[in-house]
């Protein structure tokens, strides 16, 4: 049960809260789900903090944001607005980072993402345009509700630059 990929495409990417619940995806009965409306949601952080981070929010269920990872995100986007979009498929430091239509994440397992799934978790990982291997991110399952929440993300991490912010391109 491993080394499979799932695509989430987007005709265009929630602006708010509202907008992500209105989502299919938004049910969060797949782990997946919610490691691409999580992409989604970093992507709205450049134009609009507070969306963002209620939608992140949202995305983390019943652990909602710390201030801590506010700032963290905050610390990591600052400058860096093109980070969240290198998950859209498409989208390179060639391209400066602009994805391709219709937006897509794709959301893929290895063979080691279910060696916690007995207490709840599962780990996946989305491939960035600019980065050489892909980021993980841990999904917890809410039995209760049969929901998957945001538990861990390693999606902000530094990656190569668009070639217009590249003096060395």
């Amino acid at each position: 049960m491993a080394n499979r990929s799932w695509q989430v495409t987007f005709t265009s990417l929630p602006q708010n809260l509202a907008e992500l619940q209105q989502l299919l995806e938004a049910s969060l009965s797949e782990a997946y789900y919610a490691a691409a409306l999580a992409v989604a949601a970093f992507c709205r952080y450049p134009d609009s903090r507070e969306d963002a981070l209620a939608m992140l929010d949202y995305l983390n269920g019943p652990k909602p944001l710390s201030n801590y990872d506010k700032q963290f995100i905050a610390d990591r986007l600052t400058g860096k607005e093109y980070v969240p979009r290198s998950y859209l498929v498409g989208a390179t430091p060639t391209n400066n980072y602009q994805p391709s239509e219709p937006l897509r994440v794709v959301v893929e397992d290895n063979p080691y993402s279910y060696d916690n799934q007995e207490q709840g978790y599962i780990k996946l990982y989305l491939r960035s345009g600019g980065a050489d291997s892909p980021r993980p991110v841990t999904l917890r399952l809410q039995p209760s509700s049969g929901r998957w929440f945001l538990w861990e993300q390693l999606l902000l991490a530094d990656i190569r630059k668009p070639v217009q912010e590249d003096p060395w391109a």
